[in-house]
């Protein structure tokens, strides 16, 4: 399987919770309603957390202060059905579609990413 891992970062005028709550309530949705045109597998959101008591992790790392507002994860069986939806108009329409939503919430320059392949461990 092939995974998309996105780590975001509100836009500056949205607070965590406002992020949060148009991101389950309004985006979430949206990709449901565009998965099987995409060929999505699998859609989980991550939100994070945002007591200080759980920063110990970052803080032992170095990494404090550098804390996202969640993770977006999605699943295609395999590089041909995450390539596939790009060849036809109805696949870039979703795509686009999707694009432009996260246009209202998520600060993309900041928010990474990338295509990783699983290796459970436990």
């Amino acid at each position: 399987m092939i995974k998309l891992s996105f780590c975001l970062h509100r836009l500056p005028n949205l607070s965590r919770e406002a992020f949060q709550q148009y991101w389950f309530d309004v985006h979430a949705p949206l990709v449901r309603s565009v998965a099987a045109t995409l060929n999505i597998r699998r859609y989980v959101q991550s939100h994070s957390l945002s007591d200080p008591a759980l920063g110990f992790g970052a803080q032992a790392r170095g990494s404090a202060g550098l804390e996202y507002d969640g993770v977006a994860e999605l699943w295609w069986d395999d590089l041909e059905s995450l390539m596939a939806p790009g060849a036809s108009e109805e696949g870039r329409a979703a795509g686009l579609l999707l694009l432009e939503d996260e246009r209202r919430f998520i600060d993309l320059p900041r928010s990474p990413i990338f295509f990783v392949t699983e290796r459970q461990v436990i």
